[in-house]
């Protein structure tokens, strides 16, 4: 069955940072497939933009060659990328100068279209952009602006950045982006708590050993060791994607999908994570830097000779063991991992329920394994729910744990929007439900500062791990300390 697909009105939409690597690789290819589903009406404008001294065409030019590279051979039709490009313009514009703006005036044409402005920068320039559109008088009552993470780098940072874009902009037309809330996946937790009695009664303590949230990337910082040196998997990852994907685990139902319904049942999470601080950073939190190993088959070499520095402090893995303070998770514990040069490319939520009290079955029926559902956001979206079931065949009863599984791929055949095909449209909607507010940016600052500091104070290096597994030995011992193992599917 195919989704209806509905129009949004007509829009432009400007690209800041237009000639980089989010805009090629994944905004335009994402535009591209709104337009080929007819949800972008004909009559719509995209603007790149950059310091880049090119025309019009020089531009086309490379997002033509940026479709060819990350769109599959049969989902590219030559007539629609005609079609698509015709609504592109490009405008050379230096965002810490004052000249080009007006340029950017005279391209948006129409100040009653929708009108929304993509800030695919560093966030050091947010708020000079916002700054030089206001001045520039390109604020519209219909203007939305889009904030790619991270916003700051620690609490301080965060909420500089969050006055000057609001300086200009109401909270209302801010739109925080994380676009692992627009995966299928992540959607459909949603729907698999709320919209299925068979969950929810159990989506507690009561009968919910604890929780894993894990995301894996086989790559490493691949190019990026400038922007990751200064970061880090704690800040990069930890603070925005994993945090969230934790709040729409815990949350409680919310009233409806209203705008700030579910954003403010997920700000009640962050606001009851347990503090770590103090001694609870060393033994709570696991830092980890890859050194070279092998990955994909191939040598690799360790994250210190990719960014070319001989020595660096610098986290490219983190491991934490989290708390909620509620009724409903106190003493869940939430394990998060995140890290580069991984095995495998994963990202997935683990809910492992609590044993069953008492076994009715003799001991060579085999053993009884705790109930799990998997969720996995990528690669490969999917649903799996472990259930224990009887072995087919004579010999009494022989019991064996098998997975109900639902694909994405095998049972929604037709190609599905990816997350900033959902989150795009949604902006130009007004729907700001999927993106952060302010207070859950700061919220989740505020929980991750203290280990910042607490690592720094201790002096709690990163713990060297070799490329191509996962993570230091030390994460490990984290979990199992607590009896528990780190679920790990290499498929």
């Amino acid at each position: 069955m195919t989704a209806r697909i509905i129009p949004v009105d007509p829009f432009e939409l400007v690209v800041f940072g237009g000639t980089g690597d989010l805009a090629l690789r994944k905004l335009m290819p994402a535009l591209y497939f709104r337009f080929k589903d007819g949800q972008i009406p004909p009559n719509s404008r995209i603007i790149g933009t950059s310091r880049s001294e090119l025309e019009r065409e020089a531009y086309i030019d490379s997002i033509r060659q940026a479709l060819t590279r990350y769109i599959a051979a049969n989902e590219l039709d030559p007539e629609v990328v005609d079609a698509f490009c015709q609504r592109l313009d490009y405008v050379p514009l230096n965002a810490m100068g004052d000249s080009g703006w007006e340029r950017l005036e005279v391209a948006l044409s129409d100040g009653e279209l929708v009108r929304v402005f993509y800030l695919s920068t560093s966030p050091d320039l947010f708020g000079s952009i916002c700054h030089h559109l206001g001045a520039a008088g390109l604020v519209t009552p219909g203007a939305r602006v889009v904030l790619e993470k991270p916003i700051g780098k620690d609490l301080a940072s965060a909420q500089r950045i969050n006055d000057e874009v609001g300086a200009i902009f109401p909270e209302n037309q801010i739109y925080r982006i994380d676009h692992y809330l627009g995966k299928e996946t992540v959607q459909n937790l949603m729907a698999l708590r709320f919209a299925n009695f068979l969950f929810e009664p159990l989506w507690s303590a009561s009968a919910i050993d604890h929780v894993q949230i894990t995301v894996a990337e086989s790559i490493g910082v691949e190019g990026r060791g400038g922007y990751y040196d200064t970061s880090g998997a704690l800040r990069d990852m930890v603070q925005n994607h994993l945090l969230q994907l934790l709040c729409l685990v815990a949350m409680e139902p919310s009233k409806s999908l209203d705008k700030d319904a579910v954003r403010n049942e997920k700000l009640k999470v962050l606001s009851a994570l347990k503090p770590i601080t103090g001694g609870d950073v060393a033994s709570n939190t696991v830092r980890g830097q890859y050194t070279a190993g092998a990955a994909g088959g191939a040598p690799v070499p360790g994250y210190l000779e990719e960014i070319g520095k001989e020595s660096s402090t610098t986290e490219t893995f983190v491991a934490i063991k989290a708390e909620v303070e509620n009724w409903r998770w106190g003493g869940v514990p939430f394990y998060l991992r995140t890290g580069k040069r991984m095995p495998v490319r994963a990202s997935e939520i683990v809910i492992q329920f609590r044993q069953i009290p008492h076994s009715m079955f003799a001991p060579e029926a085999g053993e009884i394994q705790a109930n799990r559902l998997i969720i996995r956001l990528q690669p490969d979206e999917s649903v799996k729910l472990l259930m224990m079931t009887k072995d087919p065949g004579p010999g009494g009863m022989r019991l064996r744990a098998a997975p109900l599984n639902l694909s994405y791929a095998e049972v929604f055949r037709s190609r599905y929007p990816d997350a900033y095909e959902r989150l795009l449209m949604d902006v130009v909607r007004g729907n700001p439900t999927l993106f952060m507010r302010r207070d859950e940016v700061e919220a989740a600052w505020h929980w991750v500062e203290p280990i910042l500091e607490g690592w720094q104070e201790r002096n709690l290096v990163p713990r060297s791990y070799i490329a191509g597994t996962w993570g230091p030995s030390a994460s490990v011992t984290l979990i199992g300390r607590d009896g528990r193992a780190w679920y790990e599917d290499d498929d």
